[in-house]
């Protein structure tokens, strides 16, 4: 510990407590020259200027023009090509959209000018009226009980077939072959 606090006492000026007196700050008279214990100054340095070079471009090799490629032109010629389809297809999509949205508006015009045409049909024809008339002068006669019958869906369905009489394949062939023959006879009379 002697050592440190000998170690301290050399260096005391320089090496004091952070949280201390800066006796080096107090002795600051502001002037850049420092001060020697001699009472000699020492002039600042001059700053030495670093050493310019002359700037020389490297010299670069030109590759010669090569030939142009077929297959890069026919490249460039498809991806041209293309790009005019693909605008095409983009002026006729917008071309069929903006149709679409003309028709959808029309299609409404339609259907609600219909709504007011199936309006006037019905106004047009009064069923109550009519019913009125026909049975008024005895034409349509209103149903009676006993005409009226109900049907009993709640059973599955089912169907019977009576077989007539059947005939044999040999007298059915024998007829068809009879009727061939005879068309054919007609045919070259």
């Amino acid at each position: 510990m002697a050592a440190t606090m000998a170690r301290r006492s050399q260096y005391g000026t320089v090496r004091r407590s952070v949280y201390g007196r800066r006796p080096e700050l107090e002795a600051y008279d502001g002037n850049a020259a420092r001060v020697l214990e001699g009472g000699e100054i020492l002039a600042p340095r001059p700053q030495v200027r670093p050493r310019e070079r002359a700037i020389s471009r490297p010299q670069i090799q030109v590759r010669e023009a090569g030939k142009v490629s077929l297959f890069a032109v026919v490249g460039f010629l498809a991806v041209a090509v293309f790009a005019a389809l693909v605008l095409m297809s983009n002026v006729q999509t917008a071309a069929l959209s903006d149709r679409v949205v003309e028709l959808s508006g029309e299609l409404s015009d339609l259907q609600s000018q219909e709504a007011k045409l199936r309006a006037q049909y019905e106004l047009a024809f009064d069923l109550a009226e009519i019913e009125e008339t026909l049975t008024a002068n005895g034409t349509m006669v209103k149903p009676q009980s006993s005409q009226i019958i109900y049907l009993d869906l709640s059973e599955p369905d089912s169907v019977v077939f009576f077989d007539e009489e059947e005939e044999s394949a040999l007298g059915g062939l024998l007829e068809q072959l009879g009727e061939l023959f005879g068309g054919a006879v007609e045919y070259f009379r």
